[in-house]
């Protein structure tokens, strides 16, 4: 009796412990069965905030003066490229008006009764255009003496010698105090070292020649004969 007891007892605690051993087991192969690789779901690097585009790109930002929209296209308006500004057609000229050639011009040179051994030219406007009249630049050759007269007196400006206008400029061609020289009875008067002189008449002459000289141009004939 004693014997078959203890033999229940062993097999009731076997069975106790196989239930226990496969229940344990079964506990084990659900964890591990049912423990999946975590899943992977795509999700944007930064939320958005409601209300935003979300296929909006980096935000432009206009720069102001620069023409640029806030929607990061530029605009294209007319007034963000100022017109260019062309040069004036003068020439470098005053309000422009060409410079005075020599052809533009008609000349007459008269023997001066006062000063002596001076001539008074005239230089008048022929043409229907003004012109810059260099004031300053003027080169009168007498024939018989070499090279051109020297300058005498004080320096004018350039002016606008209108249609029809004349300016004055004084000749010596002598000096009381020298006596003898050559004779000569026309000069070569040009308004500029660079042009080709034209050949004028001395009137009421010939002169006698020993030292030219000649001012500026003037504007009247008694300014011209004063040196």
């Amino acid at each position: 009796m004693a014997h078959a007891a203890r033999s229940r007892r062993t097999a009731a605690v076997l069975a106790a412990l196989s239930l226990g051993i496969m229940a344990l087991t079964a506990c084990n192969g659900d964890t591990e069965g049912g423990t999946a690789a975590p899943s992977v779901t795509a999700t944007p690097s930064s939320a958005s905030p409601a209300g935003t585009d979300q296929g909006s790109g980096t935000p432009t930002t206009a720069v102001p003066g620069d023409g640029g929209s806030a929607s990061g296209g530029s605009s294209d308006s007319g007034g963000s490229t100022p017109p260019s500004s062309e040069a004036g057609s003068d020439d470098g000229q005053d309000g422009g008006v060409g410079m005075c050639e020599t052809t533009d011009l008609s000349y007459n040179v008269t023997v001066a009764s006062s000063p002596v051994n001076h001539a008074l030219l005239t230089a008048k406007n022929k043409g229907s255009d003004p012109c810059l009249l260099p004031a300053n630049e003027l080169v009168i050759t007498i024939p018989g003496l070499d090279g051109a007269a020297e300058h005498m007196g004080p320096e004018g400006k350039d002016w606008i010698l209108k249609a029809g206008e004349s300016a004055y400029a004084g000749i010596m061609f002598s000096r009381a105090d020298t006596a003898g020289g050559k004779s000569a009875d026309k000069v070569e008067i040009a308004l500029t070292a660079a042009e080709s002189p034209t050949t004028v008449p001395v009137g009421d002459g010939p002169v006698t020649v020993n030292d030219g000289r000649v001012t500026s141009f003037f504007g009247t004939a008694e300014d011209a004969l004063t040196y």
